[in-house]
């Protein structure tokens, strides 16, 4: 132990005497570490936003979709029916994962008069499953669908349209026809295309659809249920739902499929491979840089090993303090590098570079395996730039290195 730390003292005694060298040989290794830890950092966050950016449109792995209808009028099976099917299929499973969303459009009354806006009653746990994460106020609670006033939770251009800038103080728009209700705005999403109004609706609770005459939504297709799985269970669930669901709505076509995207995390794999890929593309390139300089190096201080040979100097003592040398080097530049690549990651507003402003749901920190193999990279950069000068230096004969 105690030959380890004495070879590393004096290899750090080497980097510190030979400090103009050693700074001009590690700009290359410092630029390689800090591309490949900054890279590898910043396509673990993009691999995190796209992942987030998909499961907001399907859903989490693994999420099956059911809807059951009339084969013969297209229609959905009475509510309360449907309502008591699906309480009991997820009561008899013990499924904690559940949400419903019903698709739609309702009559608001905003500056300029009355429209019609596509509107999404769903659960609150719709939310969480989709990961949406507003921009302004929450998300629905339980609690909301008690409330004599309905909850709703808007697009920004919806917001926009109503005149709504923050939601500091109450927002509440107008709903429904010649009895119509005040809704309390709870939330903004960034979300729709240009113009588009996006309005979600807490399910159950005070029903101010009463007739269509009134502006009861218009409904488009049944009401979505959808489970959140286990991947390794999906086809056994969807097996399962459709026979159970097909028992307790006779004369009814139950469709159930897995609706997330199936191939999202090998994508993602490959993404994150590509990345590394890059990295060590780069590190290489910088690598080479001190090997190069190394190998100068060994040629200038030939006659100072020559004198360290003559003195007793084992071929063992050698190789380690040439070798160490380059290593302690790499890693110094490896933790600037690195340490230079979080305080970057850090400052850049990432929510507009990958989400399109929207906050992310699991907001993702600088990835420690980021900075790990930023070091280990450096530190075997180090170790392979060193190895062919130290073997130079070991196979130097004494007579030779003290004449050169």
């Amino acid at each position: 132990m105690t030959g380890v730390l004495g070879a590393l003292a004096e290899a750090w005694g080497e980097v510190r005497v030979h400090k103009s060298r050693v700074v001009l040989s590690l700009v290359g290794v410092f630029l390689a570490v800090f591309a490949m830890t900054t890279v590898t950092a910043l396509g673990q966050m993009l691999a995190q936003a796209q992942q987030e950016q998909s499961e907001r449109w399907s859903g989490r792995p693994a999420t099956i979709g059911i809807q059951a209808y009339d084969p013969m009028t297209g229609m959905p099976p009475p509510a309360e029916k449907w309502d008591a099917a699906v309480a009991a299929l997820i009561e008899r499973y013990g499924i904690t994962g559940a949400s419903s969303v019903t698709y739609g459009d309702g009559l608001y009354r905003l500056p300029g008069g009355a429209m019609q806006v596509q509107t999404k009653t769903v659960t609150p746990s719709y939310g969480p499953l989709h990961r949406i994460q507003p921009v302004q106020g929450r998300w629905f609670r339980d609690g909301d669908r008690a409330s004599l006033s309905p909850a709703l939770v808007v697009n920004e251009r919806f917001a926009e349209r109503l005149g709504i800038g923050d939601l500091s103080s109450p927002s509440t728009v107008m709903i429904g026809g010649p009895r119509p209700v005040r809704a309390t705005i709870v939330g903004v999403v960034r979300e729709g295309y240009q113009e588009e109004l996006i309005v979600y609706r807490v399910d159950g609770g005070t029903d101010v659809w009463v007739t269509a005459s009134e502006g009861t939504p218009m409904m488009y297709g049944p009401p979505t249920l959808e489970l959140w799985v286990p991947p390794e269970q999906v086809d056994q669930v969807i097996q399962t739902v459709q026979h159970d669901l097909g028992l307790a709505l006779p004369d009814t076509e139950v469709m159930v499929n897995r609706q997330d995207a199936a191939d999202l995390e090998s994508t993602m794999a490959m993404l994150r491979l590509a990345i590394r890929g890059a990295g060590v593309v780069v590190l290489v390139l910088g690598g080479l840089g001190v090997l190069n300089i190394g190998l100068v190096t060994v040629r200038q201080r030939i006659r100072e090993i020559g004198v360290r040979r003559s003195f007793g100097a084992s071929s063992g003592r050698i190789f380690s303090a040439v070798m160490l040398e380059s290593v302690c080097a790499t890693f110094a530049a490896g933790v600037v590098a690195v340490g230079a690549s979080i305080v970057l990651v850090r400052n850049l507003p990432l929510e507009q570079f990958f989400n399109d402003g929207v906050p992310l749901a699991d907001n993702p920190g600088f990835p420690v395996a980021a900075a790990v193999e930023g070091l280990i990279a450096a530190t075997a950069v180090g170790a392979l730039a060193g190895l062919l000068p130290a073997i130079i230096a070991v196979r130097a004969k004494v007579i030779d290195a003290i004449r050169f």
